[in-house]
């Protein structure tokens, strides 16, 4: 254990010296290092949550091997990793010697990412059936994993491929059992009918049952509560009583399903050049303009949508504001509402590769009514839509890290359960070292980010971690499509099959660097401004 952290700190000096190479760089200039740089900051952060996983039993244990062997292949990866990275930085060190390690931490990342070492971790995971370490969670949070993954056993795994194979829209057994177990109501407060303490926060609960509702199906389970997770935080951190009283118990109870709409034709990530016109008129607000990957918005009731009331205001994202649209839920793949004044909202579903289920819709809105009680936030919300979009995304993103968490188990245990059980060349898969190999990096991608986001909701439990989410995101979603690629190329022929979940999981994995802020704009305009100002501040 102090062997590995002495490295860890080796890794931490090295990150920081590359780092403040860069602190008098425009940042556009930059693009690059700080693109590769992100990710070696939120492995280092990662590196240090396995070495407090760790750290949490005796070295006499059980575990303590299995987890040391997972922690020790992790941070030499991590180490490898940035070693690669800081080459980069070649152009801005001038003069000055490039950055090492120095010889017994490189000696060790050598040693710990050699052939022999992988298979060692194989073997330990073999000795183990492939079951990964316990999490080691409160026991009322363990409680509830168990809970909703025998749901997700017994309900969503018998009907995830029919529903990604068919698009369908997601069955209404599932649907209603997800409402049973109070999942909708994770994040909304006890005194609005919610399970979030009035005080306090639950969100490690909410991570725990959203990788169990993803590793049975991102687009029919995984994905149901994260859409009231955004709504629910922007409508406390901006709603009026009057509106949190109306809307929260409802979305708490799951009787009116949500939608959150952003996302625009000609914005993607730039939440702040969103462009849908907020119009002011006697009756309330027009909507005028187009929105696109609003995902769910045919079964929702109710829809967050941010618009543009101020369009000369600098900088712009100052004149955006928030709007709740109410209507009734369709299971089509298209729509059209009219309000009272004649204005129209047109929907059509995209087609797409994976992540079925939800359905993920493009909006037309045409001099669309919305009433005044619908501006969140009323008159003091208004020009405000951008901070409470934001602050509804921190919990989005550790939502999409979970998710990918739940893939990526659920990838995994297909694998390994098929590579038992298939023989080539007269042995089974998995006993060849490759295979090995390829289990032992996906073992730890699995630990790693399961710690760091546990370390993520309890921050978060303490209105901190917004940067964090946005880390364990950007590492998770990387991770979960070559953990899901990885699943695929040990089935062979068989995972490119569609009647195999595996290729379910290659398709679906490819989204989750997209959405909820896309993999390039978390790491430049969100962790890369943060480094730089860390850099600026050394």
């Amino acid at each position: 254990m102090h062997e590995l952290s002495n490295h860890l700190q080796v890794g931490w000096q090295a990150f920081n010296q590359g780092i403040a190479l860069l602190k008098d760089c425009e940042p556009d200039s930059i693009q690059v290092e700080l693109y590769e740089l992100a990710f070696s900051y939120a492995e280092l952060l990662a590196c240090e949550q396995l070495l407090r996983f760790l750290d949490s039993k005796s070295s006499n244990s059980a575990s303590y091997r299995y987890k040391f062997l997972l922690a020790r292949s992790y941070l030499a990866q991590t180490l490898t990793n940035l070693k690669t990275r800081l080459c980069l930085l070649q152009d801005h060190q001038g003069d000055s010697p490039p950055i090492e390690f120095g010889a017994a931490t490189t000696q060790f990342a050598l040693r710990a990412t050699a052939p022999s070492a992988q298979v060692e971790l194989a073997n330990e995971l073999m000795q183990h059936q492939g079951r990964l370490p316990n999490s080691e969670l409160k026991e009322e949070v363990e409680s509830m994993r168990d809970t909703v993954r025998k749901f997700t056993d017994d309900v969503v795994v018998p009907q995830a491929e029919d529903i990604h194979r068919n698009d369908w829209m997601i069955p209404a057994d599932i649907i209603a059992g997800v409402r049973e177990l109070g999942c909708f109501a994770l994040s909304v407060p006890e005194r609005y009918g919610g399970m979030k303490p009035d005080q306090g926060e639950n969100t490690e609960g909410m991570v725990v049952i959203t990788e169990e509702l993803s590793r049975g199906s991102l687009g029919a389970a995984g994905s149901l509560i994260t859409r009231p997770e955004i709504m629910v935080r922007a409508l406390l951190e901006g709603g009026t009583e009057t509106q949190r009283q109306r809307w929260l118990p409802m979305i708490a109870s799951g009787e009116q399903l949500c939608a959150v709409s952003v996302t625009e034709p000609d914005t993607g990530s730039d939440v702040a050049a969103v462009k849908l016109q907020a119009t002011r008129c006697d009756d309330g607000w027009l909507l005028n303009g187009e929105k696109t990957w609003c995902t769910f918005a045919g079964k929702a009731e109710l829809i967050l949508v941010l618009a543009r009331t101020d369009s000369q205001v600098v900088p712009p994202h100052r004149g955006l504001s928030l709007f709740v649209v109410e209507k009734p839920a369709s299971d089509e793949h298209h729509f059209n509402l009219t309000t009272a004044n004649g204005g129209t909202l047109t929907a059509r579903a995209i087609p797409t590769l994976g992540y079925r289920g939800m359905h993920s819709f493009t909006l037309f809105f045409d001099n669309f009514l919305v009433p005044n009680s619908n501006l969140v936030g009323e008159e003091s919300g208004m020009n405000r839509g951008f901070y409470y979009t934001m602050r509804g995304f921190s919990g989005g993103r550790l939502q999409t890290a979970a998710r990918a968490t739940g893939l990526m188990q659920a990838a995994y245990d297909s694998a390994f359960q098929y590579a038992q059980d298939r023989h080539v060349f007269g042995k089974p898969v998995a006993s060849f070292q490759l295979s090995q190999a390829k289990f032992a990096r996906m073992a730890t991608y699995i630990v790693a980010v399961k710690q760091f986001s546990y370390h993520v909701a309890a921050l978060m439990d303490q209105e901190a971690g917004q940067l964090e989410a946005s880390l364990v995101k950007l590492i998770a979603c990387k991770y979960a499509e070559s953990v899901a690629r990885e699943a695929l190329q040990i089935h062979g022929g068989m995972g490119y099959a569609e009647e195999t979940n595996v290729s379910r999981y290659f398709v679906d994995a490819k989204v989750l660097s997209i959405f909820e802020g896309a993999e390039e704009t978390l790491a430049l305009r969100v962790v890369g401004k943060a480094l730089l100002d860390l850099a600026k501040q050394s």
